[in-house]
Formats: structure tokens, C-alpha cells, sequence
């Protein structure tokens, strides 16, 4: 799909994404852990990643700074994708794109909640000493390493 372009979220391009995040999640997601970490966060939006397809927005990942025990983290999510986009790579290509700007920017480790066999795939591993701010299944519960050496995030995350 070379007609596909990648960059990074712009200021406009918020009300598009939020409205494609909606259809791809629906009310629910605002009931979810991971919503905790997004709600009175500042997005880093040099790290958050859109896709499209002329002025059509196919997907996008966003990424926002989390404190996590003594440390920090970025925690990448939501990950969203049309509907008809979805299973020709999209998703992989924005979560590749997005960690890799996290490495350049200096982040040591991302986080996420989602599926592990999916994300395994992109080197991502269930992160047993992380805390949500609210219930999930532990093991949905992922991280990798942005750097030489980065340990699993420990701890409480939190804003």
C-alpha cells in the first residue's frame, strides 16, 4: 500500500482521530483503564502517528507521557483503523512508527494494553510489575524496550 502516507499528529487532525477512535471503539472505551492515563494528559503528538491516504485519515496511534513508580513511560494507545483498512498492515506500520519516534525522542520503554499474540509480534511482552489505574487482565498488560539495558516498568501508572 505505497500510496499510504505516515506522519506525525497535527493539531487539525484531532477531530478526525477522535472520531475514528469512536468508530472503532465506541462509548465503552471511555470505561476502560487505560482511558485513566489518557484524561487530563498532555498527547505527545510528535510521537503520535496518523495514517493516510490523501487528505483520508486510515488509522492512527497516539502516545502520551505516563508516569509509572519512580519512572517514566510512554504508554502508546489508542491504536485505531478503519474498518475497511484493517488486516493489510496498517496497525503494525503505526505502532513500529510510533515506538521508533519514541527511541529518537529518548524514551527508554512504551507501554500499552492489547492483544499479546499481536504485539508480540513487534517485541512487546506482558509487564508483570506494572499497575493500572483500574481493573484489566494482567495479561494484556505490555511493554517494550525503547533502549539498550531498559527494564520493565514497575509500579503505579498514573498522570
Amino acid at each position: 500500500m505505497t500510496d499510504i502516507t505516515y506522519r506525525p499528529e497535527a493539531p487539525a487532525d484531532a477531530a478526525l482521530i477522535l472520531a475514528l477512535t469512536d468508530r472503532a471503539f465506541g462509548p465503552g472505551r471511555y470505561a476502560k483503564a487505560a482511558e485513566r492515563l489518557r484524561e487530563g494528559n498532555a498527547l505527545i503528538a510528535a510521537l503520535s502517528i496518523s495514517a493516510w491516504r490523501g487528505e483520508a485519515l486510515l488509522g492512527s496511534v497516539r502516545m502520551w507521557p505516563v508516569r509509572v513508580g519512580d519512572g517514566v513511560s510512554v504508554f502508546l494507545g489508542p491504536i485505531a483503523v478503519e474498518a475497511d483498512e484493517r488486516k493489510h498492515g496498517i496497525g503494525a506500520e503505526l505502532v513500529e512508527r510510533a515506538c521508533a519516534a519514541a527511541r529518537t525522542a529518548g524514551w527508554q520503554s512504551v507501554f500499552l494494553v492489547g492483544d499479546a499474540p499481536y504485539f508480540g509480534r513487534m517485541g512487546f511482552e506482558v509487564a508483570p510489575g506494572l499497575k493500572m489505574p483500574g481493573p484489566v487482565d494482567r495479561r494484556r498488560v505490555l511493554w517494550k524496550a525503547l533502549s539498550d539495558g531498559a527494564g520493565a516498568p514497575e509500579g503505579l501508572a498514573r498522570v
